[in-house]
């Protein structure tokens, strides 16, 4: 099963993550926010000496613009017009220099936020990546959202690479409505990405939502799987962006990561695994033991 697994490298390509993460059939690397141009020119070499896929998360470089999430669903057409323009501008620099099996962007950005739910414990940058849901109306997330897919679909084909969408938080346009599983079988090159640290954390802190509801809705369009596991205790998340092991038990606050992927697995068989856990966490036995369940879990 490791033909599936991907690691990820943000910030930099650091050999030393590459050496003890990446096995020689994993399917590749999902990079971020490069700082310096010898991470890029690392990336490709290794790339082309291992023959590992390239995937993106966009911004490939650091510092291409002030939010690392492209706002595509702003309010105001003047940041909209800037994210598509930021957008172009990493995308002609990327096909540049190495081809990319997909580019990643997060979705929906804004964020709108249910204003049901107590969000305080979310993880913001800045104001603007969220809005309220009283605030953004259901017939302005499908125009802003038809507007990404339209481009996104013409931008993907010229360039070569597969569009990815990944899940931020969720609000009912997405889990009550069935405009976005339309716009998903309208457009079938451009997919979808589940983070399972994600959905297990909105589901512990929104009473409206149910992450095995969304896997059981949208796993069928997933091309990649972010996963890692997150511990909540008394509503506090005591630990994150861990190794997923078997001996994580959901009674002791960690999420249910089996159940998750036994439901992904029977709706998207052939789906990838990216790791994006901090593998510092754990020795490097603890490393293979959560290699080897994955796949075992994938069989």
């Amino acid at each position: 099963m490791n033909h599936r697994f991907l690691i990820g490298q943000y910030g930099q390509f650091d050999y030393s993550k590459y050496n003890r993460d990446y096995k020689t059939d994993f399917y590749g690397i999902e990079a971020c926010l490069f700082q310096k141009e010898l991470d890029m020119t690392n990336l490709i070499k290794e790339s082309r000496d291992a023959g590992f896929r390239i995937g993106i998360h966009y911004p490939l470089r650091s510092g291409v613009s002030p939010l690392r999430d492209a706002l595509f669903l702003a309010k105001e057409e003047a940041v909209r017009l800037e994210a598509y323009s930021l957008v172009q501008q990493e995308l002609d620099y990327i096909h540049s220099i190495l081809k990319a099996d997909y580019v990643l962007f997060h979705y929906p950005k804004p964020v709108i936020l249910d204003d049901r739910a107590d969000w305080t414990s979310w993880r913001f940058d800045d104001r603007k990546e969220y809005e309220h849901e009283s605030e953004y109306a259901l017939e302005e997330f499908k125009e802003h959202s038809d507007t990404l897919f339209e481009w996104l679909s013409r931008v993907g084909n010229k360039y070569g690479f597969t569009p990815v969408l990944e899940f931020d938080a969720l609000n009912r346009y997405i889990y009550e409505d069935d405009y976005l599983a339309k716009r998903l079988e309208a457009f079938s090159s451009i997919k979808l990405c589940l983070d399972t640290a994600r959905l297990y954390i909105q589901d512990r802190i929104d009473p409206h939502f149910h992450a095995e509801t969304i896997l059981r809705q949208y796993a069928r369009f997933a091309a990649t799987i972010h996963l890692s596991n997150v511990q909540i205790l008394d509503g506090q998340i005591t630990q994150s962006r861990m190794p997923v092991l078997q001996s994580q038990r959901p009674s002791e606050g960690w999420a249910p990561i089996e159940q998750y992927l036994r439901i992904i697995t029977c709706e998207s068989p052939d789906v990838k695994i990216m790791f994006e856990h901090r593998s510092d966490q754990v020795t490097d036995e603890q490393l293979e033991l959560c290699y080897r369940w994955v796949g075992e879990l994938l069989e």
